[in-house]
């Protein structure tokens, strides 16, 4: 063979594997390069996700305040910068509610009541520090044995107005009982001093998504009024307001609204829990109740307009309940303010245009 061609062979064989092997390297390098940019991308969508819910954010710990829910009580203060509001009977025919906040400020809240041992088991699932002024029986025993980080607002109450150093203090435009108040900052100053924790890193209760659900499907039913009978002589409404995509609360046949801001009080998301309740025995005999929160109960989600059945799964006390369809699967919750109304199973529920 010409020596000249074996030096072209050797030419373009050199050329050859050259191009192989910048071709390999390309390859892979823009494989692994579109590795890392679909992983980052991914992440980046998850954390944008996680912190574009607007209700639910940050790493405070919630706080859970029981509010006094009598006539005498009302309006309550800063009870819609509530994140949650928990509604359940308590003796007399009445309900207290349970207001939690997170990462918010308030100039007051309350009127603040007593605990009942039933509310500690939705402060548990939401890792809340649990106000209160007072307790029953039931609920001292229990935040003992669970080893509650609670506040009792009797060690603080001053009993008088309000001054720059008051932690508790007295209105004077309400009468006792119904006139104790209090607010975050001081919560926060009592917590600390106790050593409680200020932060968690707990998942929300509710499983909240950004995009708008609308329970479009053909098990869901049309709610423009729903009508909640607690007892005889407590009936709660709520009037869905399409302009705003909010419901309006109606208690003891009057619109609620807010005392910090004189605004209605409303809610982006309804949810009813029907549980068992009867009276308890305890050495007071004040026909207090006590009131089945774990098991699967039946249930319904309500938002924008619609409602559907559900199940609300409670598996223990201390655990987080499961808000679900009837098909087992977790439902979607609006991004906004929830009012999760405990009645009792024979309640007659109403729900309608």
């Amino acid at each position: 063979m010409d020596k000249k061609v074996k030096i072209l062979i050797v030419i373009i064989s050199i050329i050859l594997i050259t191009g192989v092997v910048i071709y390999y390297f390309n390859v892979n390098n823009k494989s692994e390069k579109s590795i890392i940019e679909t992983e980052d991308f991914s992440k980046e969508i998850k954390e944008d996700k996680k912190g574009s819910i607007k209700i639910f954010k940050g790493t405070e710990r919630p706080i859970a305040f029981m509010i006094d829910n009598n006539k005498n009580a009302q309006p309550q203060a800063s009870i819609n910068s509530a994140y949650m509001v928990y509604e359940i009977i308590v003796e007399g025919g009445e309900t207290r509610l349970m207001a939690l906040f997170k990462g918010v400020e308030t100039d007051s809240v309350g009127p603040i009541r007593s605990s009942r041992h039933y509310f500690l088991d939705y402060a548990m699932e939401n890792d809340a520090i649990y106000t209160h002024l007072g307790m029953s029986p039931k609920a001292e025993e229990d935040m003992q044995s669970f080893n509650i980080n609670s506040i009792n607002g009797q060690i603080y109450d001053t009993g008088k107005a309000r001054t720059n150093s008051s932690l508790y203090w007295r209105v004077k435009h309400k009468k006792a009982p119904h006139n104790a108040y209090t607010n975050i900052d001081s919560i926060l100053e009592i917590a600390k001093d106790k050593g409680y924790k200020t932060t968690s890193e707990k998942e929300s209760v509710l499983n909240y998504v950004s995009n708008e659900v609308n329970l479009a499907s053909e098990d869901s039913v049309v709610a423009n009024v729903i009508t909640i009978p607690y007892t005889d002589s407590h009936k709660v409404k709520y009037e869905y307001d399409a302009k705003t995509k909010r419901y309006i609360r109606y208690s003891k046949n009057r619109k609620m609204t807010d005392e910090q801001t004189k605004e209605n009080v409303t809610t982006k998301n309804i949810i009813i829990t029907l549980a068992k309740n009867y009276d308890l025995k305890d050495k007071e005999e004040k026909g207090r109740q006590d009131v089945v929160t774990v098991g699967e109960l039946n249930g319904y989600y309500i938002t924008n307009g619609k409602a559907i059945k559900i199940k609300c799964i409670k598996k223990d006390r201390k655990e987080q309940t499961k808000y679900v369809d009837l098909k087992g699967n977790e439902i979607n919750v609006n991004d906004g303010n929830t009012w999760i109304n405990v009645c009792p199973i024979d309640s007659n529920i109403s729900i309608s245009e």
